[in-house]
């Protein structure tokens, strides 16, 4: 990048009304990256050729290959429109599903956003979930229709049928940001309505009719795209033209000679020109009349199509001259007529011009960030912004001001880390040498050269070793050796570098308010971190230098060492950043890990943590080829970590390194980097690890051959196979409803548990509502500890309150009565889709309230022991009977919980104790005993105060005993019920022409997929498919599309739900019917069993199968006949 240019920059960067900051964003190959190549080829970046082939900000080699963007990055554009410079600081990210993460930390440091829609295509699935990540972080879009040249060449529309469609696609997106606006529009009525209840009383009648009346209200005109509200572009950014509607108005103002207000209004909608009359007329269509749009703007572009492809010398050379245009020789030559649709059109409607002028008055600069943006992003978790301490409030002015005085608090927020070569760093480029530093090169090597020849010719046979010698100890005098170190210490930068990690990480981040200054000291706000702790530990306008401030959780100071203007493959260092810019920091690989909110006051909450529209399923243990390299593997794995937004990396009880990903191209990227760039090692990669989870279902009505299930025709034979598989040892008594009885090693507790399957639509309210149910859980825990710290805020307890209403709206009928109350643990980790239910009589206790017993004595004795059952529950949903997956959907009874033996022996070993005790006083031998009882008090002082020796027995300790009963209790109650695995589910778009749609069914059923909708694009041979697919299916699925369509269809799989396999693992024929449809070894595969016995093979459990598969029968046929 030219020196002056970066001056320019600098200039630019302190003038922040004229700052945009935008992201393109756009489903998978819509033209992102091309259009951003036109836009940084206006700055002279790259040359105008190249933009589109080039794909300048695609840097890594895998992008290039692929042809697809995986990470987003930013450059920043210089851009003048009359006596204004604008500075447009344009982030490029990614449209493919694996890497939607990056799309999210792109638009949390933008202020609008380019939507790109291709316009053959129309809005596709990703096209929604951008649409969607952009309003939910309220930035403003602008719309971008491209590759209309598709519309001519391929698709051959007339201009009349081009129209209708473009018309079309605008509806579909308007209609898409109309549902977005309506529900957010209702939801906040919702809020406003709960908040005004006690007031509106009387009149709640009429309010249940008028449910429209909050969108009456509220303005949703500048939320839509229209081209004469000049927020949509038309343009094909391969062949480098676009235009807004107010180029054409301008041009068509002076010819026609109508005003350009009047045709910014009529250029696009059914309005046609009467030529004679000098007016404008609304089109009545049955005459036959084109619009203005199609009439002045469309068939002037297709005539230029239609000359050019044609190969129409003298109709080209009349339009080129008409347009006033210069087109160089070697284009109008030139046999490939692309090259001269795009020497014509890019001189004609430059796309840049067009799309840089609509982002400058369209969208908003740094200086207009809503207040409403701003509370959102300063509210973590479930609080409100007027929850928040005074002081964290008062940053609210700062924020909106975005100003650069000294006073401004510096807020700054990194949304992720990227890896850079660490010779790619300003500060380690080999800086141009001055004309002083080569002369005194120059004259070193001399010396060097004539001291070689000198002491050739002193020592001609000896002289290789003699040379060699002069080098390393210079024997003969100082002066070589001299030389050598200076040398050396020209650049030592580069040397000491190599030893060292080569990767560098650079937080990508954006300036919010104040001044960024390289060196300035700042504060590391973790996720965790809340600035009420800080408040309540350090005293009110605290006057301590900020290093002799006490330790806060989560809280970290580090200095900005670097700071980087962003320039696509290029980085620039800066000395300071005002507010409102996008820039790179270095040196903060310590202190963030992903994503950070730096702050220089410590009242600053952290900002709201980024939302994210993949979830990482895909499951790879990994390891090094050569087990030498174990420690460069989990080093590589940490930079991955960082380097990557979504990736996350664990470690499994196994002692496996698994990596967890979106996609299968995601994994890739990955592995790719962990090979060549984090580890540099050769590593083995397992078969993805698929995550299932195990359930229960109602006994079935139907057995496998659809006969109802009755107890005749039984086959006595297979029939007892059946029974042997029950799992349940026999010492365990189990009733007819599936009751299961056990009792502790010690028989002094007894446990009745019965597992009972849940709806699913608990299930989803469950695993929606886990975090609400997290913080209730920490909320239990301090209550029960005694600390009052966490003062209930009302709109938590709302959201429990409406929480434990939708349980009590779906657990309804006999068997459900007070369920709801009586929820005591959610499972496992204590927030997961299983419910634990205590309808014990002795003891009481619900996660709505604690623990509430009969008498408080009788309360803190079941406590303890209360929390061993809970841990029991614990451990039992998190590995289940089937393959040790986590459980989904069961809710566990505690119908009684029988503590009689356990309170009797307490009570006798209490009056042991006590005699054992006069007479230890008496014998006067107290201090000897003490030690022997007190070791086994502890184990159980709180769970019973009586003596406890007893308690201490050969089975360990009572609360252990109960945990290991529980545990077993819920394993015994789940096998009686019938059992079943839960796949996890892809949704699968797809987009194919009609001629392939056989062969993508094929490869869907093949892999077990089920076709969920199929619709056809108006007016064009497109068919949307959306089907579901197990995500253990999934892998070499998308391959598998492009080969057997030839590339015609590309799906797009995004993580779903979980679905019941509706096969039992555990099924053999007991029938007649089944025994005669399915043969006495019902060979016909099993998906449950085969999913099953893979998850225990990986996880080195008992399988029962045959070891022989295909043995040949023995061959002594002489002696057997």
């Amino acid at each position: 990048m030219v020196l002056g240019s970066l001056d320019k920059m600098v200039q630019l960067q302190k003038n922040t009304a004229n700052i945009r900051n935008i992201c393109v964003l756009a489903h998978v190959d819509h033209g992102k990256t091309t259009l951003a190549d036109c836009l940084i080829s206006s700055n002279g970046i790259i040359s105008s050729r190249l933009a589109g082939k080039l794909r300048y900000m695609d840097s890594r080699e895998d992008e290039q290959i692929r042809g697809i963007t995986m990470k987003s990055s930013a450059i920043s554009l210089h851009y003048t429109e009359g006596r204004e410079e604008y500075l447009i600081n344009l982030i490029d990210s990614p449209g493919h599903v694996d890497f939607s993460s990056e799309v999210s930390t792109a638009v949390r440091i933008c202020d609008g956003c380019l939507i790109v829609v291709d316009a053959v295509e129309g809005v596709c699935p990703q096209t929604q979930a951008v649409l969607r990540q952009a309003w939910l972080e309220n930035i403003r879009p602008v719309l971008v229709i491209n590759k209309i040249d598709r519309l001519i060449v391929e698709l051959k529309f007339t201009p009349q049928e081009a129209y209708s469609h473009l018309k079309n696609i605008l509806e579909q997106i308007n209609a898409l940001t109309g549902t977005l606006f309506t529900s957010k529009v209702l939801e906040e009525r919702a809020e406003r309505e709960a908040g005004s209840q006690a007031n509106l009383d009387p009149e709640q009648g009429e309010q249940v009719y008028d449910w429209s009346a909050g969108l009456d209200d509220s303005d949703d005109s500048h939320l839509y795209f229209s081209p004469d509200q000049g927020n949509v572009v038309f343009a094909s950014a391969v062949d480098g033209w676009g235009f807004s509607i107010e180029h054409f108005a301008d041009i068509y103002s002076q010819k026609i000679g109508i005003r350009k207000e009047v045709l910014l209004k009529t250029l696009w909608g059914d309005y046609y020109v009467n030529m004679k009359a000098k007016k404008i007329m609304k089109v009545d269509q049955a005459k036959g009349k084109k619009p203005l749009f199609v009439q002045l703007i469309l068939e002037n572009i297709w005539s230029l199509y239609d000359a050019v492809l044609k190969k129409d010398k003298e109709k080209i050379d009349k339009i080129v001259t008409s347009l006033g245009l210069k087109i160089g020789a070697r284009e109008a030559r030139h046999s490939d007529p692309k090259v001269q649709i795009n020497a014509i059109c890019s001189q004609w409607l430059p796309i840049s011009k067009a799309v840089l002028a609509m982002v400058c008055q369209k969208l908003p600069s740094p200086l207009d960030i809503t207040a409403e943006r701003v509370e959102k992003l300063m509210c973590t978790g479930s609080q409100t912004f007027d929850s928040l301490p005074p002081e964290t409030q008062a940053l609210k002015a700062a924020f909106m001001k975005c100003g650069s005085e000294e006073t401004a608090p510096v807020i700054i927020f990194v949304s992720k880390m990227f890896a850079v070569d660490a010779k790619a760093l300003p500060q380690n480029k080999p800086r141009p040498l001055t004309q002083e530093e080569i002369a005194q090169r120059r004259e070193r090597a001399r010396q060097r050269h004539a001291e070689k020849r000198s002491a050739g010719q002193g020592q001609a046979p000896s002289e290789p070793t003699q040379d060699g010698s002069a080098l390393e100890t210079s024997p003969e005098g100082g002066e070589p050796k001299g030389d050598e170190q200076q040398v050396e210490s020209v650049t030592p930068k580069p040397v000491s570098q190599e030893g060292d990690s080569q990767e560098s990480f650079v937080a990508f981040a954006r300036v919010f308010s104040g001044v960024a200054r390289r060196g300035k000291k700042i504060f590391v706000l973790g996720p965790k971190y809340s600035p009420v702790e800080f408040l309540q530990r350090v005293p009110l306008g605290f006057a301590a230098p900020l290093d002799d401030l006490p330790p806060v959780p989560h809280l970290a100071r580090c200095s900005l060492d670097h700071l980087y203007l962003l320039m696509g493959r290029e980085l620039e260092a800066l000395e300071e950043v005002p507010p409102g810019n996008v820039l790179g920091i270095g040196g903060l690989q310590d202190f963030v890990l992903k994503s950070a909110t730096l702050c220089s006051s410590p009242c600053c909450p952290p900002f709201i943590p980024l939302s994210f529209e993949a979830t990482p399923i895909v499951r790879v243990a990994v390891e090094p080829k050569h087990p030498s390299e174990m420690p460069q593997l989990v080093r590589g794995m940490k930079l991955l970590n960082q380097a990557d937004p979504c990736v996350q990396v664990l470690i499994q009880e196994t002692g496996e390194h698994v990596l967890v990903t979106a996609g299968e191209v995601h994994l890739q990227r990955c592995l790719d980097d962990l090979r060549e760039r984090f580890a540099k090692i050769q590593i083995s990669v397992s078969e993805p690890i698929i995550p299932f989870r195990e359930t229960i279902t109602k006994p079935p009505k139907v057995d496998m051959v659809n006969e109802e299930i009755g107890r005749q025709q039984k086959v006595a034979v297979i029939h007892q196979t059946k029974e042997d598989q029950s799992k349940v040892p026999e010492g365990v008594p189990v009733d007819s409803d599936g009751l299961v009885t056990i009792t502790t090693p010690n028989k002094l507790a007894t446990l009745h548990v019965r597992a009972v399957p849940l709806p699913e639509e608990v299930t989803q309210i469950l695993e929606e509502n886990s975090d609400l149910i997290r913080s209730m859980e920490q909320l239990t825990s301090s209550l029960n500890e005694g600390k009052n710290t966490h003062m209930i805020h009302q709109k938590i307890q709302e959201k429990i309150w409406e929480f434990k209403g939708k349980l009590e709206q779906h657990l309804t009928g006999r068997k459900w009565r007070n369920t709801v109350d009586r929820i005591w643990s959610f499972g496992p980790r204590k927030c997961g889709p299983n419910i634990l239910v205590n309808k014990s009589e002795d003891f009481q206790s619900s996660v709505w309230t604690g623990a509430a017993g009969k008498a408080s004595k009788e309360a803190s004795r079941y406590r303890d022991l209360g929390n061993s059952i809970v841990s029991g529950f614990q451990l039992a949903t998190l590995s289940g009977p089937m393959c040790e997956e986590p459980l989904m959907g069961v809710c566990f009874v505690l119908e009684k919980w029988d503590l009689s033996k356990f309170e009797e022996q307490g009570a006798s070993d209490k009056r042991t104790q006590e005699q054992s005790d006069l007479e230890q006083e008496g014998q006067g031998e107290g201090e000897n005993q003490q030690p022997q009882s007190g070791c086994s008090e502890p184990l159980e002082k709180r769970a019973s105060p009586k003596g406890e020796p007893a308690l201490a027995d050969c089975y360990g300790p009572f609360s252990g005993q109960l945990i290991a009963a529980m545990k077993e209790a819920c394993r015994y109650a789940l096998q009686v019920k019938p059992q079943r695995l839960m796949a996890a589910m892809y949704t699968c778009d797809i987009m194919a022409t009609g001629d392939v749609l056989g062969r993508v069914y094929a490869v869907l059923s093949k892999r077990e997929g089920r076709v969920l909708q199929e619709e056809m694009k108006e007016g064009t041979d497109v068919f949307t498919i959306k089907a579901v697919l197990p995500v253990a299916e999934s892998f070499g699925f998308a391959d598998e599309i492009r080969k057997r369509t030839s590339g015609l269809a590309s799906p797009q799989l995004v993580f779903s739900h979980w679905e019941v396999i509706p096969s039992d693992p555990f099924w053999v024929p007991t029938t007649e019917e089944e025994y005669l449809h399915f043969g006495e070894k019902a060979d016909s595969e099993n998906q449950a069993r085969k999913y099953m016995n893979s998850v225990r093979k990986r996880k080195g459990l008992h399988v029962e199968e045959k070891i022989v598969e295909h043995a040949e029968k023995q061959r002594t046929l002489g002696r057997n006949k």
